[in-house]
């Protein structure tokens, strides 16, 4: 529960092991996580989280990025989590670098793969499926309206993200610009970049490779946290 809204999730992993919380992207779900999470429960308490509107958590109608921020902070001190490894996957990654901006305090290192860049993109519209999503469809239009015409504050506010920070693109496959990725990642002050080319889902088309480098990244804090249990 998280204020008032049910929100779903996975968890692996040994308890009392440092936190790892794994944000899907639009039309996803916390399963779409099973190739990589194995890697991942080896030293952490894996969480992935059916965001709003996704999976088996609650579907109020309302949605945007902010109410998804502020349901994983809730989720946060729900679960009494104080800082956590985040990794976010393109929709998942916004919210991710959101609540980076205001609850950095929260977030020991952050993973951002090929996530949507804060800049102003030509509008499309979506068209609805005849047959039934397994999401509540009405998140589309919601969160591609602000993917398209995003908060200006969004993109001046990434130089206050001084948490490690791991960008991974997904390549020439993606349809993320790449360009607008790299300038992303140019922008935030302890960042890395890596490539890898799978296309938009990354962690889907290159589950070994998309762990590596995770796991190559994490590694440190998850030795810190140990450290400091």
């Amino acid at each position: 529960m998280s204020g008032g809204l049910r929100l779903a999730y996975q968890v692996s992993g040994p308890a009392g092991a440092p936190a790892l919380l794994l944000l899907h992207a639009l039309g996803e779900e916390a399963s779409g996580w099973e190739g990589v999470v194995p890697a991942f429960a080896r030293d952490w308490r894996v969480h992935a989280l059916d965001l709003r509107g996704h999976g088996c958590s609650d579907q109020p109608g309302e949605y945007s990025f902010e109410l998804m921020r502020e349901d994983v902070l809730g989720f946060l001190d729900e679960l009494g989590l104080d800082r956590v490894d985040l990794v976010g996957h393109s929709m998942g990654g916004v919210v991710a670098y959101l609540l980076a901006q205001e609850h950095g305090e929260r977030i020991r290192r952050l993973v951002l793969e090929d996530v949507p860049p804060p800049f102003p993109r030509e509008p499309s519209t979506p068209t609805k499926p005849e047959e039934p999503t397994v999401f509540d469809w009405a998140v589309v239009p919601a969160i591609r309206g602000q993917v398209d015409s995003p908060d200006p504050g969004w993109l001046t506010r990434m130089p206050e993200i001084t948490v490690p920070t791991l960008v991974v693109a997904g390549g020439s496959g993606s349809h993320v610009p790449q360009d607008r990725i790299a300038e992303l990642a140019w922008r935030l002050p302890d960042c890395r970049i890596v490539t890898l080319e799978a296309g938009h889902m990354v962690h889907n088309t290159m589950p070994e490779e998309f762990a590596e480098v995770v796991l190559e990244f994490l590694r440190p804090a998850v030795g810190a946290a140990t450290a400091g249990r």
